[in-house]
């Protein structure tokens, strides 16, 4: 444990309704003119990032890895990746962090590591070595193919040959991402060491990678065809859409893992998991068992609205889908991250104004229930960059070009002075291009602007912040005109009306709702009450109201 670490105080709860910002250390800050993001230049903007009023960093992998998925393939999970620095590098991060208020959350991908892990290569050397079971390895059919027809979510079978053990192994991402065999104990305690290791230098939490993907069905019975009426979380153009997924993840037997997970974080005070839940139309119910009971994870968040859909409809059917489904659990809300399209290009129609999008957005994601994750560069409201392919370093991209042109486009480096080469991102070359359109709308342009969508960040998360009922209070939802979004949030000491119009023209509502209410705020639109009971929203633009105060 750092020193700093005995200074900072971590409140009981401190994850419930916060707003935690991810850092895509790649992209983020370059220290050393290498062309890449570093733990030094994280240190350097996290003013930045507490300038915003969050609560919480979310850092995605910086461990040692050969980075064939950037960091997700994991060769050491107890040290950093030279490249983004060392530990003394991450322990100054921390207690940085902490200086400024800041909570630090770190990705940890326990489901599969890289295939250059010391537990793979001894793993296959042999089929009676010490770790030869740390894997999932199966025979061949009869005749000599796969064991079964699971599919990797980077395009083809999940099952890799080896010519030593002369079996296969599963990989449910790259052929250089085996799979874990969660079902051997000893893999567990492993990776419940590795994450006492960082809770030891004094790491607040974890966000953990693919969590529903760590046990897999010990038959290897086929998975199913996806019925015509399911719908498919990945891009069209993959076929692991085409079945359900019912063997290969989701396993029940998770459910024990993460208790044991628990029990570990339960011996540190007030630390925090949320986990990323990838599951078709299962993942409500999943999510409900892995935060139900309290003995699991704290949160989880899916792709719910991480997808193209932008409506009061799909905002009010995610939402209340989600709070029937987790009961006394907490889900986590995101409009954009490193896997997805960002979330303007997703939502702005043709002709509008992405700024003013970006500014109705983030009002909407303050006034939902749960905690909120922010995407590094969102706040500049940077759209996704378009790449030609010879720039494409996602080996996801490149195996499903052009029907898929994969993540990087969200993952170009961070934009911090419009006036310096490759927007002070870095001196030398950037792993991925900087667009000129991304420095334009960096934060030294927009820093000292009133009216300037950064600024509208900080006012959404300062009205969170001055009000309990937008950070923990319950939600509740109200019929409404089309294109209306109305829910009421209320705590013990405050009722809020949130009234959200997502088309693109005013609207005047009325409702007894509206009675003995008056507008706190309107974003980015002005709304007013035209008389008792009715109310004219600005288009694309949420009304806050105070319920008989």
């Amino acid at each position: 444990m750092t020193a700093n670490d005995n200074m900072f105080k971590r409140t009981p709860d401190w994850w419930r309704g916060a707003a935690i910002y991810q850092i895509y250390p790649r992209s983020f800050q370059d220290s050393n003119g290498d062309g890449l993001g570093d733990l030094k230049g994280i240190t350097r903007r996290l003013p930045h990032v507490a300038s915003l009023g969050v609560d919480a960093i979310w850092i995605s992998p910086f461990f040692t890895s050969p980075m064939a998925d950037m960091g997700y393939d994991v060769s050491d999970y107890c040290d950093v990746d030279p490249q983004f620095g060392s530990l003394d590098d991450f322990d100054d991060l921390v207690a940085e962090a902490h200086r400024h208020g800041l909570y630090v959350i770190i990705d940890l991908v326990l489901s599969h590591t890289s295939d250059q892990h010391p537990w793979f290569v001894e793993s296959r050397a042999s089929r009676n070595n010490a770790k030869a079971d740390w894997y999932v390895w199966a025979d061949p059919k009869p005749d000599g193919t796969v064991p079964n027809n699971w599919l990797s979510i980077f395009g083809g079978s999940s099952w890799e040959w080896d010519s030593s053990r002369l079996q296969y192994y599963l990989h449910n991402f790259l052929a250089a991402q085996p799979d874990l065999n969660f079902h051997n104990e000893d893999v567990q305690q492993a990776l419940l060491d590795a994450a006492r290791f960082w809770l030891e230098r004094g790491v607040d939490g974890f966000r953990l990678d693919t969590v529903n993907f760590y046990f897999h069905d010990t038959q290897l019975r086929d998975n199913p065809p996806l019925a015509s009426d399911q719908v498919s979380d990945v891009p069209a153009t993959n076929p692991y859409g085409y079945q359900d997924h019912l063997y290969d993840k989701t396993q029940p037997e998770n459910l024990g893992f993460l208790q044991r997970f628990r029990s570990l974080l339960d011996e540190y005070d007030n630390r925090a998991t949320v986990g990323e839940v990838g599951d078709g139309l299962r993942s409500l119910k999943t999510v409900g068992a892995y935060t139900s009971g309290g003995n699991k994870l704290d949160m989880c968040y899916t792709f719910d609205l991480l997808s193209e859909k932008f409506s009061a409809d799909h905002f009010r059917q995610s939402v209340d889908g989600l709070e029937a489904a987790i009961g006394d659990g907490w889900v986590c809300w995101a409009f954009s991250n490193h896997d997805v399209q960002r979330h303007l290009s997703r939502w702005t129609d043709q002709g509008e104004n992405p700024a003013q999008l970006a500014k109705f957005a983030i009002h909407l994601l303050a006034a939902l229930r749960g905690s909120i994750c922010l995407y590094q560069g969102e706040e500049l409201a940077l759209g996704e960059a378009e790449l030609a392919f010879e720039d494409l370093q996602d080996p996801y991209g490149i195996r499903f070009w052009p029907g898929y042109k994969g993540r990087d486009g969200a993952r170009t480096p961070m934009v911090w002075d419009a006036k310096s080469e490759n927007g002070g991102f870095s001196e030398g070359k950037p792993w991925l291009p900087v667009p000129a359109d991304h420095v334009e709308k960096a934060v030294s342009a927009q820093d000292a602007e009133n009216d300037s969508v950064l600024s509208a960040y900080r006012g959404a998360l300062q009205l969170r912040q001055h009000h309990t009922a937008l950070v923990d209070g319950a939600i509740a939802f109200t019929d409404a005109a089309p294109n209306l979004l109305v829910f009421k949030r209320e705590s013990d000491v405050e009722t809020i009306l949130c009234v959200a119009n997502f088309s693109h023209g005013p609207i005047e509502w009325s409702h007894p709702s509206l009675e003995d209410t008056r507008v706190l705020e309107s974003h980015p639109g002005d709304s007013r009450l035209t008389s008792e009971g009715t109310i004219s929203i600005a288009a694309r633009s949420i009304a806050f109201l105070s319920i008989g105060s």
